[in-house]
């Protein structure tokens, strides 16, 4: 195991030590991860409480950074390793980031292209459609007009969380329409099971009785959140079954990417495969990022023991595992890290923590100010909303309404 040992320690603690060390670290790592390095181990080595929040400048460079590299003038967000596309996923994750960042016109800006681009002019009124880019005729628009219900639900949350910290209706509308909509199209109720989110509109009904769900689908805060803004809805009950939805599928310790059910097998491999990889990590990271208040909350910890487990033994996480034999493999990018740091610090993990920061510090790129020598779209999004957590700019209460550090 590797072991951390505190940097000004290092130093001697001397006045000239500290500053030396000072200004080689700043040399290095510029002035936001250097932030980062102390905000972070104040986080790690004391408890952390709303009101001593760690300054959050840092997570403002790294949402400044990501904005050059992914979003376009028009609001637009570009995954760059997928040939340019955008995802519903990619406008649902920056239109949450733009109401953490207290940002009306971007929030304004992103929500627009995505209702003008993906859901015909109006989210009230569609799904969005999951991919947008250049068709096989050099035209660009929608590749496919089926749903993605986790981006859904990250937009239906978000706007209502706009419309209660801004004082704007009209989100709130939007957003309890959309939710009512993925209520009517991407909501299965299963026999002995209740109400389930199914991924899209299409193709997860697989067999009479059988589907295929996605468990990063399903953010407990952002479920919670849905449940107290619209208490008439599937939301409470889909909550309440969440944690024993976990614990069915992580037989392990791990979250497995894609798995089916049905009465009959009850929970099985997914045509998609056993793997618990890029989707799964998610899991993780919803759970570290959820209030430990929350009903269900620490029993979805509980059951996602695998990965801290491994960790105790290995310096960084596996890009694969098996679900259904806890078998595990590779190495993880820099975003599997980030993603799993409010992870292991609800679990009092220390050291592994600090394992997860020095793989960051080494993969950060000063020259754009993003994770990665090549910085891929998916691991910024997940940095995103790990350090978020790390410096108090995303927290959830118990009801999983959203308190951003500017609400407080």
């Amino acid at each position: 195991m590797l072991k951390w040992k505190h940097p000004i320690a290092a130093a001697q603690a001397t006045p000239t030590g500290v500053r030396a060390w000072l200004r080689s670290r700043t040399r290095q790592l510029g002035w936001g991860s250097l932030a980062m390095l102390f905000a972070l181990e104040g986080c790690v080595m004391a408890p952390t409480r709303d009101d001593s929040a760690p300054n959050p400048a840092p997570w403002h460079q790294l949402w400044n950074s990501y904005q050059a590299k992914f979003i376009d003038p028009q609001g637009r967000v570009i995954d760059w390793d997928d040939g340019g596309i955008t995802t519903s996923e990619g406008q649902s994750y920056a239109l949450f980031f733009a109401l953490v960042a207290n940002n009306p016109p971007l929030f304004q800006k992103i929500l627009s292209w995505t209702q003008n681009n993906l859901a015909q002019g109006s989210l009230a009124a569609h799904l969005p459609a999951w991919r947008w880019g250049e068709r096989a005729d050099k035209t660009w628009g929608v590749l496919d007009t089926n749903s993605a219900s986790d981006a859904d639900l990250w937009i239906a949350y978000t706007l209502i969380q706009a419309g209660r910290l801004w004082d704007r209706n009209r989100y709130t509308a939007m957003g309890t329409l959309l939710a009512e909509r993925i209520d009517q199209k991407e909501v299965a109720n299963l026999k002995g099971m209740g109400p389930m989110l199914i991924p899209g509109n299409q193709g997860f009904h697989i067999a009479p009785h059988t589907y295929v769900f996605n468990p990063s689908y399903l953010p407990l805060p952002v479920v919670e959140g849905l449940a107290h803004a619209l208490p008439h809805g599937p939301w409470r009950s889909m909550a309440a079954h969440l944690p024993g939805f976990i614990k069915a599928t992580s037989p392990h310790g791990f979250a497995p990417d894609w798995v089916a059910y049905s009465p009959q097998q009850g929970y099985h491999a997914a045509p998609q495969g056993l793997n618990g990889s890029y989707n799964a990590i998610r899991v993780y990271l919803w759970a570290g990022m959820s209030n430990p208040a929350s009903p269900g909350a620490g029993r979805i910890m509980e059951s996602l023991s695998g990965m801290s487990n491994y960790l105790k033994t290995h310096l960084l996480p596996p890009v694969s595992e098996d679900w259904q034999t806890g078998k595990a493999t590779g190495t993880g990018p820099a975003g599997f890290s980030a993603a799993l740091i409010p992870y292991l610090m609800q679990k009092g993990m220390k050291p592994e923590v600090h394992n997860q920061w020095l793989r960051l510090s080494a993969d950060y790129d000063l020259a754009n100010g993003l994770y990665g020598k090549i910085p891929h779209y998916y691991d910024q999004n997940l940095a995103l909303f790990a350090l978020g957590f790390v410096y108090h700019t995303i927290r959830f209460n118990q009801n999983g309404e959203l308190k951003p550090i500017w609400s407080r």
